[in-house]
Order: structure tokens, then sequence, then C-alpha cells
């Protein structure tokens, strides 16, 4: 067979790789059930999940790079992963759309129709509007403001586009220091993103009173930026592990889509967060 040709398509030896992968996935389902239920077994399956999972990940996208670098893909393979990488990100466009779909019915219909009922026998101090944590909670907080830690974690996300598409360029020029200064210093951003936010959510209890328990807006505060941190730890534990594929020697000019799919991914949580900062934080 001719491979990294084009004219056939490469399919691999049998891999133990999905059968791992499915054992991760018993271990976290039955330990995340049992954890919720308070039993103590929960916990040490959970371990065990997460510890099957990070072998998987590490043996599988390993065998991918290996496979990659010998040759072994070409362009039929090149438009496969193009495809599902596109398929991938538009599957994470509706899972946040849903979420940003919640936010819009809170905001502009539910709390104003519970506002409109007959709440004098409900909810006599119920006035509705936004932020609030709607109808029957009492306990008082203050919304995240968006000037300061917001704006700067804006500026660190859209920094780190401008550098991950300048690793790009050096990368097509292969510039392998430019490549690896460039892509470092986008990781360094989601990093100093992430200690921000996590700095964010300390004042937020600390200081706010503003906790996933407070009613409407904690529990969507918390569920659209705390769901954008957990892919902001995804796209920046990527991005290292690109970086360490540069430093190996990895990807050509003509020859990158490990790269490319990460940094559409990158691109792709910038766009969310610009979302995140106008209709959370600033309206």
């Amino acid at each position: 067979m001719s491979q990294g040709t084009g004219h056939y398509y490469y399919v691999p030896s049998p891999s133990k790789w999905p059968i791992v992968g499915s054992s991760a996935l018993f271990f976290l389902g039955f330990g995340a059930a049992l954890t919720m239920n308070k039993m103590p077994a929960g916990y040490y399956m959970l371990a065990i999940g997460f510890a099957i999972l990070i072998y998987m990940l590490f043996g599988w996208f390993g065998d991918v790079a290996r496979e990659s670098e010998a040759g072994s893909y070409g362009k039929l393979e090149d438009k496969s992963f193009r495809w599902g990488m596109s398929w991938f990100i538009f599957s994470e466009v509706m899972f946040f759309a849903a979420f940003f779909g919640a936010l819009y019915y809170m905001r502009v219909l539910s709390v104003p129709w519970l506002a409109d009922v007959e709440h004098d026998l409900l909810w006599p101090n119920f006035a509705g509007g936004w932020p609030t944590a709607g109808p029957g909670i009492t306990e008082q907080f203050t919304p995240m403001g968006a000037w300061g830690l917001p704006a700067f974690n804006t500026f660190l996300l859209l920094t780190s586009g401008v550098t991950v598409t300048l690793a790009h360029w050096a990368l097509k020029q292969n510039n392998r220091p430019a490549l690896k200064m460039w892509l470092l210093a986008t990781v360094a951003l989601g990093a100093l993103f992430l200690g921000c936010q996590i700095y964010e959510y300390g004042h937020a209890y600390a200081d706010l009173n503003l906790k996933l328990t407070s009613g409407a807006y904690g529990s969507t505060f918390f569920m659209l930026t705390g769901f954008h941190g957990f892919h902001v730890t995804v796209g920046t534990t990527m991005l290292l592990v690109i970086y360490f594929r540069c430093a190996a020697g990895h990807f050509t000019p003509e020859h990158h889509f490990g790269f490319e799919g990460v940094a559409w991914y990158w691109h792709f949580v910038d766009v969310v967060w610009l979302g995140l900062f106008i209709f959370v934080y600033l309206l």
C-alpha cells in the first residue's frame, strides 16, 4: 500500500485504546454516581478512571503522532482530520449556544414573567430585573463587574489569539525559534488567564457572596465561565503538547494539521470568551 500519497487511505492495525477509553468511562461514570451519593468507593473509582483516561490519552495520541511523523498520512487523512475537527468545534458551538440560550431565556423571558404574575401572594418583594437570584431567594450578593480582572482576562485571551497566529506564521516559514517562542507565549497567557479566573472565583465567594447557589445569576455565571475555564484548560494543555512536539522537530510547513487544529480550537475559545464578556459581564 502506498502510504502518505493521497491515493490510499491509511488504516492502522487493531488498537487497544478504544477499550481502554471505555474502561476509563466506566470507572468515571460509576465513580461520579457513587460520589454524588456520598459513598467512599466513588472517590477511588474516580481516581482509577482518571488514571486510565490519562494513560489512554498519552498512548493514543502518541500513536497518532508517530504515525504522522512516519509519513502514514496523506491528503485523504488530512481531509478527514479537518472535517473531524470542524464537526467537533461545531458541537462545542452548540454546547455553548445552549447555555447562552438559557441565559437569554432567564433574563428576557422567565424573570419578567415571574415579576408580572400575581406575585403579591407568592413573592411580594420580587420586582424582576437583572441581575437577580430569582423569586423566593432572600440571600443577597453583589454581581461581578466587567472592568478590572474580567477586562484583563479579555486582553489576555485576545493577545493569545495573536501569539498563536504568529506561531502559525512562523511554522509556515519554517522559523523554528520564533515558532517555539510564540507558542510558549500562548501557553503562558492561557495559564495566566486560568490563574486570574481562580482568583476571581475566590473573590466572588469571599467578598461578593456570589456562589453557584446564588439562584439564577449565580448558576448561569458559574456555569458559563466555569465551562469556558475548563475549555481553556483543555486548550492550554493541547498547546503545551504541541509545543513539546515542535521542540522535538515535529511538523513541517506543508504538513502540520496537528498544530492547526489546536489553533482552531484556541480561536474558538477566544470567541466564546468575547461573548461571555459582553453578555455575562457587561450587559
